[in-house]
């Protein structure tokens, strides 16, 4: 006889169950014991670290930039102590509602959108979780007082003092300086700012992004202990690093002839820019921009929105360095170019003879002087002087096939780059014939290089795009006697003290060899075009007492007034200081590029020019002194 299963007693199915338990909940029992002594023997030392961790907040101390100052130790920027407001965000509302209406009425302080504000916390929150967040920096003391008296509305808002550049000229200097911005997305992905964390502030232009890695100084640290809710506790700041300051900056600019360059640009009203360069070792003593631009305006609270609204204008463009990136014709300063070129390829003589009838015809194209000139039979120099068309034009016509003009164009720099210390985003334009015949291969233009073409370079005309930098390069390459320097505006790093820590002396780029006879006979032609009876400018430099060597230029400019050049090199007949300026929609040479030259020429020479006047004020009082 069988037992069915419901005929078993029950005792033996509830021992069955009460084994089973048993032993499920021994193996609980046992993966719990084996966790707990994973957890506490094993990697107790690591959570034994995590845990005395959370009980400490570390936030960064930013240390003021180092000063940057002129060639003659004058403060061209520093820093200065300023208000931020900053965010605790533990304070803000659990409540996801309360959170957000209260962002929102943060957001109208910092003049940030809800979106935009939540983006600024986490990328900041990424960097230093439960740090304080900068929202804006340098606010104004009644946005404080605001702020204090309505704290219940702003819980977690508080005022922290920071650092800010401070500009105590101004403007003076903007497009050298550059500005300071926080760091983009984009450039933390860069190379050479590697290390660096979100929110914080490098240089964005100018000597400031150049020279950033000795400006920034090293930023300390405060570590405080906080309890469960990550509040500070009494008593409890357990670490504090301080700061140490950035080494301050020297540059080779020379306040009083930036001053009088910027100065002699703004007095004419339109857009323009010059540079003073020494020859011999390309130290910049000014460099200048015009419109410019207050480099304060361009750190927070201006928005990247606001800044590139200012790069946008094409009217005014302030931000954009004309003397470094812009893209002209030179007109007739590139005459130098030409001349050279064909003296040191065997095309002329100091002594060769070009008939000049008023116009070179090629064809049914004719190329004419300028205001219907006929010069007759010159030589260099007194073409030089008048800045005689035709006698250039036959030059470029000579040169059209060899290429010679612009092997010696690009060997003086014009099209490249030039090395200077400060970011530049453009190296112009060197037309050349392999340029035009590619493009009309692709069709992008509807001919290939002509004889036209070179006879419009060797004017500075045509598709020549260059700038003053570039243009005062190749002119103290002819008068150091063939060396391309490096122009360049650092020239030391002090510490606090003012010792020196490093100096800075790029070297030169490349040397050329040009002939003795062939630098001077140019140097004539220029100082007779400067001060000569038949020069261009001898209106403008007949009287000044320091003679000098210069070229006026008159660009053809398509779609614009002609734009006025001057360059010139001082003293005469062996220079130091090269001097280019250039005014869009200026007219002639010698109406506004010149005059300003002068201006320049004047700071640059004012100690001898002073001595010289005391000079003869002493001789005049002693002539005149016995006759009473």
């Amino acid at each position: 006889m069988y037992l069915r299963n419901d005929d078993r007693p029950q005792g033996s199915r509830l021992s069955l169950r009460i084994a089973v338990l048993g032993g499920v909940a021994v193996a609980l029992f046992g993966i719990l014991f084996f966790r707990l002594w994973n957890l506490q023997v094993l990697s107790g030392d690591k959570y034994l670290a995590e845990a005395k961790n959370n009980r400490t907040r570390s936030f960064k101390v930013i240390a003021p930039r180092g000063e940057i100052l002129g060639r003659d130790g004058k403060v061209l920027v520093d820093s200065r102590s300023a208000l931020a407001l900053q965010l605790n965000t533990t304070k803000l509302p659990e409540d996801p509602a309360e959170e957000r209406a209260e962002l929102a009425r943060i957001g109208t302080l910092v003049h940030l959108n809800l979106h935009q504000l939540r983006r600024k916390i986490a990328k900041e929150e990424e960097v230093a979780a439960g740090a304080p967040v900068t929202l804006r920096q340098d606010v104004n003391f009644d946005l404080v007082a605001y702020v204090e008296e309505n704290q219940p509305d702003f819980p977690g808002v508080a005022v922290q003092r920071v650092f800010v550049r401070h500009y105590p000229h101004g403007t003076l200097a903007a497009h050298v300086l550059g500005s300071v911005g926080e760091i983009s997305e984009e450039e933390l992905e860069e190379a050479g700012n590697k290390g660096r964390e979100a929110g914080e502030t490098i240089g964005k232009g100018g000597v400031e992004a150049t020279y950033d890695k000795y400006l920034r100084g090293q930023s300390g640290e405060t570590k405080i202990q906080v309890n469960a809710l990550g509040e500070p506790t009494p008593g409890g700041q357990l670490v504090e690093v301080p700061p140490t300051p950035g080494e301050n900056l020297k540059l080779t600019i020379d306040p009083a002839v930036q001053e009088a360059g910027e100065s002699a640009l703004a007095s004419q009203g339109l857009p323009g820019a010059f540079i003073t360069m020494d020859i011999q070792n390309g130290q910049i003593l000014g460099l200048g921009s015009s419109p410019t631009f207050e480099p304060s305006a361009l750190t927070p609270p201006m928005t990247q929105t606001e800044v590139n609204e200012l790069i946008r204008n094409e009217t005014t463009a302030p931000l954009t360095d004309r003397a470094t990136e812009g893209l002209y014709p030179t007109g007739s300063t590139f005459k130098l170019i030409t001349a050279l070129a064909a003296l040191e390829k065997g095309v002329i003589t100091p002594n060769s003879v070009i008939d000049d009838p008023g116009q070179l015809c090629l064809g049914e194209e004719c190329f004419k002087n300028a205001e219907g000139a006929a010069y007759g039979a010159l030589t260099l120099v007194p073409a030089l002087e008048v800045s005689d068309d035709v006698f250039f034009y036959t030059l470029g016509l000579d040169m059209w096939k060899t290429g010679d003009l612009q092997q010696w164009a690009h060997q003086l720099g014009i099209g490249r780059p030039t090395g200077i210390d400060i970011p530049v985003n453009t190296n112009g334009l060197l037309p050349t014939r392999q340029w035009r015949d590619q493009l009309f291969k692709e069709g992008n233009t509807e001919r290939p290089w002509s004889a036209g073409d070179n006879i419009q370079l060797a004017t500075g005309q045509g598709d020549l795009q260059t700038n003053p930098l570039q243009m005062a390069v190749a002119y103290a390459a002819l008068g150091n006697g063939g060396t391309i320097v490096t122009p360049h505006v650092g020239m030391e790093v002090e510490d606090a003290a003012g010792r020196v820590l490093k100096e800075f002396d790029p070297g030169a780029r490349r040397h050329l060899t040009i002939n003795p006879g062939t630098r001077s006979v140019i140097l004539e032609g220029l100082h007779d075009a400067a001060q000569g009876p038949s020069g261009t400018s001898h209106v403008v430099f007949d009287s000044f007492p320091i003679p000098v060597a210069g070229k006026t230029g008159t660009a053809e400019r398509p779609g614009h007034a002609d734009q006025s050049w001057y360059a010139v090199l001082a003293p005469y007949p062996d220079p130091r200081i090269v001097t280019v300026v250039t005014v869009e929609e200026g007219g002639f040479g010698a109406e506004s590029a010149a005059p300003a030259a002068r201006q320049i020429l004047e700071a640059v020479f004012r100690h001898k020019l002073e001595a010289a006047a005391e000079s003869e004020g002493e001789g005049e009082t002693e002539t005149e002194s016995p006759t009473g």
